[in-house]
């Protein structure tokens, strides 16, 4: 039988190819929980995932993005995808050495050869400088890592322009990055937590009819949720085979079966 993680895998490469190849999150989702619940009839079947995706995912996922938006033109290759991936790594990187060196600059130029102090007009573009640096690295990351900080050189840069001392302007770079970055972290989970569940997972709660008895003994029996058919298994504590017709509700999911019990 397929191991889930490669299902898992599957499922998530193809789903990075789709949102890179510009189709509509909702769209994205409906199709990997498409192609999840085809790989896991077939893992279940004793089937190889290649009889769902072909020898090559590549092919197939590109296929199916071509198909949903109406031709293949603009489409993105599949290295492509996910050499971009590698390469916001090393943009990463890059960022944190930027905003790194903002405090070595200010370390290094706070007084000149002569030793008197650096005027402000040096650090309005350090700052402006460093700004635009973080937030191109943002949108090359697109991970809401380096925005925080671009935000906390925008503020600094404000009050290099207004002749604010140096170092209040790093500190305040600091505090505001801080706290950007806290807020922003804040508002994503709140958002994903607002996502519906995507997966198998999504069917807990649901409900289901047996359509082929459920035998714990033997894990054999099938339930029908709408049109899908599922392999399913009662609970623990449900010692009797569920007969055909039992309505139940969904309170787990085991690698390829559905966790059920009966509804009174």
């Amino acid at each position: 039988m397929t191991d889930h993680s490669v299902i898992e895998s599957l499922t998530s490469d193809c789903e990075r190819y789709w949102k890179a190849a510009g189709l509509r999150r909702r769209e994205v989702e409906e199709m990997r929980l498409e192609l999840e619940r085809h790989l896991l009839d077939a893992a279940a079947e004793g089937r190889d995932p290649r009889s769902v995706v072909g020898d090559d995912p590549a092919v197939f996922a590109r296929e199916w993005a071509s198909e949903k938006r109406g031709g293949s033109d603009g489409l993105p290759k599949w290295e492509e995808v996910f050499r971009a991936r590698r390469r916001g790594l090393r943009w990463t990187d890059l960022a944190m050495l930027g905003a790194v060196g903002v405090g070595i600059a200010f370390a290094l130029t706070t007084r000149n050869e002569g030793g008197s102090t650096v005027d402000n007009e040096t650090w309005r573009w350090i700052w402006v400088g460093a700004a635009l640096f973080l937030a191109f690295a943002e949108m090359a990351t697109a991970g809401f890592f380096m925005l925080p900080f671009a935000v906390g050189a925008l503020v600094a840069a404000v009050l290099a322009f207004v002749d604010v001392a140096p170092a209040a302007q790093m500190g305040v770079f600091i505090v505001v990055s801080t706290a950007s970055l806290i807020l922003l972290q804040k508002f994503v989970r709140k958002e994903d937590e607002k996502q519906p569940p995507v997966g198998a997972n999504r069917l807990v709660g649901q409900r289901a009819v047996v359509v082929e008895a459920l035998d714990r003994v033997t894990g054999m029996g099938r339930v029908r949720m709408e049109t899908e058919l599922w392999r399913a298994v009662p609970a623990l504590g449900v010692e009797d085979p569920v007969a055909e017709g039992t309505h139940v509700r969904v309170i787990d999911v085991t690698g390829t079966r559905l966790v059920v019990e009966p509804i009174d």
